[in-house]
């Protein structure tokens, strides 16, 4: 919201510093009521702009059908003039355009009515009905990608992005897999803490940016654009057109005197000319229409990042290439796109005799490669800006919507995570049970025991998926967490592979090879352990488990590791005090198994398991 009034009027006007100005008014609003209102103003535009759009198709309509009776009227009486018919045409060009303006205003009254439609559902846990799932940057080999759940249907990055080009998304899924450095962590929160507030930023870069999604196509614009230029600058440059400049003279000429032999002969050295170039011409212009497709859409986008004054200095730096080599990057792109649009225009039969005449292909191929030439290397950086702005405004966006979970303090000393009230973001705040873990200099291992659905992966999850939050810059689900630069492994979710002929044990201890290795290198590991070698007999299992969790401490790393062995709990007291053990209980109430899901010191002191086995009639 920009005033007083922002709400009064759609769409909002736009000026300089509007985040800036939508803060404070913001501040004092919730965010679920600011989604609510602004989604009602939109759904009453789009309601007039339909309205409008029925008067004016029928209105339209009525004028055909006026202007049949009138043309009826003027062969029958040959007193009234044909250029009567001039005042319906006009009407219904003027009609025309204005039906245009209006469902032009319609559609992006749906789009922002769907942009709130969406936010409402995050705020509500029905994120998982819509958005992009991200499934196609998930990796099975990355270290803690699959097993926090980072991408997929319900994933990390469907509840986070808002992003519409496959720039954003790319931006935004890259920041999830590699943990940022410090000070590439505070520039980003910094960033996303002025973007917060500004939804009208938000909106925006989401409706530009849905128009971009299936059209604009990033890696063909910057394979095309960090290519040499096929045509040279030379005399063939001025060629060109002094030949069509000449070629129109002489058709002139044959329309006044009658004299067509110049016409022919400059149509004879126009074909030359063309023939002698088809090889060069026809790649550029190929290329150009393959690579550089509605860029109007891009354009837009830069142009609304131009407007607007920011104070972070990740945000500034974003600005910076767009305001380079004296024009604005928008109008750049924009020169561009009308290029493209005017190869396009030789397709039209009524136009393609003149399009020869005027040697369109080989002017507008020299054009698209003087601009080639010149703005090329800058089109990776704007490219860069659009995708990191909507990274920046999904995290922004889970900012603004969870005004209770903070930033992350960076610790001084390595490694570190101590984290007071941490929840998992992916689950409804009602139904999470928030606990605290401590990892650090004193304590690097917690070994979490507790019978199967007590909480442990989950609790392996939800200090996973915090820590991808925090070394991304985002907010994270907890009263307080402080954390040190850490790399990130994990093995949950390990299955065997039929294909391979792998068993689930071989692929664990591949999984544990990793991570090992992870370990050695820096930052220190945060290491998630589920079930640690389950897929082996007790003596063994205990034996190597210890000797695995021994070796990542020694190399620095901290982390978890859960089981329901109680056996492994001896790890923890031959490790003291460098491990504790914690635990989760269960409970069975009138034969059902209950958990309160409380992070509790110690060894688990009792199995269920024959007890629940026997309520559900097995003979044990």
């Amino acid at each position: 919201m920009t005033g007083p009034g922002a709400e009064e009027s759609y769409p909002p006007r736009r000026h300089e510093g509007t985040i800036a100005t939508e803060e404070t008014d913001l501040e004092k609003v919730h965010p679920r009521d600011a989604y609510e209102r602004r989604r009602a103003v939109r759904q009453d535009a789009r309601a007039r702009d339909h309205r409008r759009h029925i008067r004016i198709g029928n209105a339209r309509l009525a004028l055909v059908v006026s202007a049949g009776v009138l043309a009826w009227a003027v062969l029958r009486h040959p007193a009234l003039s044909l250029w009567t018919l001039l005042v319906p045409a006009c009407v219904f060009g003027l009609l025309a355009l204005l039906h245009g303006r209006v469902l032009g205003r319609l559609e992006r009254s749906r789009k922002a009515v769907a942009f709130y439609d969406r936010a409402l559902a995050r705020m509500e846990g029905r994120w998982g009905e819509a958005g992009e799932p991200g499934d196609g940057y998930g990796d099975d080999a990355h270290p803690y990608a699959q097993d926090l759940d980072l991408f997929g249907r319900g994933s990390l990055f469907q509840l986070l992005s808002s992003a519409q080009t496959r720039g954003g998304e790319r931006a935004l899924a890259s920041w999830l897999k590699t943990p940022a450095p410090p000070g590439e962590i505070l520039a980003r929160q910094e960033a996303v803490r002025e973007l917060a507030p500004g939804l009208d930023l938000r909106e925006d870069m989401a409706l530009l940016g849905a128009d971009a999604g299936p059209a604009l196509h990033p890696d063909l614009l910057l394979a095309w654009a960090g290519a040499p230029p096929r045509l040279l600058p030379g005399p063939l440059r001025v060629l060109a057109p002094a030949l069509a400049a000449l070629t129109v003279a002489s058709l002139a000429w044959w329309g006044v005197r009658g004299e067509h032999l110049w016409f022919s002969l400059m149509l004879l050295a126009e074909l030359g000319l063309v023939y002698a170039l088809r090889r060069t011409v026809r790649p550029v212009i190929r290329e150009a229409e393959d690579s550089c497709r509605d860029l109007g859409v891009l354009s837009r986008l830069l142009g609304r990042l131009e407007r607007e004054e920011f104070r972070a200095e990740r945000l500034r730096r974003l600005r910076a290439p767009l305001e380079r080599g004296g024009a604005p990057a928008s109008a750049v792109i924009a020169r561009l796109d009308r290029l493209v649009v005017l190869v396009d225009s030789r397709r039209n039969q009524l136009f393609a005799p003149f399009a020869f005449i005027l040697l369109w292909d080989i002017q507008l191929a020299g054009r698209i490669e003087d601009w080639r030439r010149r703005h090329g290397a800058s089109v990776p950086g704007w490219l860069d800006a659009v995708s990191e702005l909507e990274a920046l405004s999904s995290l922004a966006g889970y900012a603004y919507e969870h005004p209770g979970d903070p930033f992350p303090e960076l610790c001084e000393h390595t490694p570190c995570f101590e984290g007071e009230g941490v929840g998992h973001p992916l689950l409804d705040p009602a139904r999470s049970v928030p606990n605290d873990v401590s990892l650090g200099a004193e304590t690097r291992v917690l070994l979490v025991s507790g019978s199967n659905m007590s909480g442990k992966s989950t609790l392996l999850r939800t200090v996973g998926v915090n820590a991808v939050l925090a070394l991304a810059g985002a907010p994270v689900r907890a009263r307080r967490l402080r954390i040190s630069p850490l790399a990130l492994g994990a093995s949950i979710r390990v299955h065997d592979s039929l294909q391979e002929g792998a068993s689930r044990f071989y692929a664990e201890i591949k999984r544990l090879e990793k991570l090992v290795r992870l370990a050695g290198g820096s930052p220190p590991l945060l290491f998630l352990l589920d079930e640690l070698l389950g897929g082996t007999n007790s003596h063994d299992r205990r034996i190597g488990a210890e000797a695995i969790v021994k070796g990542l401490t020694d190399r620095g790393a901290i982390g978890l590791v859960t089981t329901h062995d109680l056996a492994l709990a001896r790890i923890a007291e031959n490790m003291a005090p460098r491990a504790a053990n914690v635990h989760f209980e269960d409970r069975i109430v009138d034969g059902r198994m209950t958990f309160d899901y409380d992070l509790k010191p110690g060894v688990i002191s009792r199995s269920n398991a024959l007890e629940l086995m026997r309520s559900i009639g097995l003979e044990v």
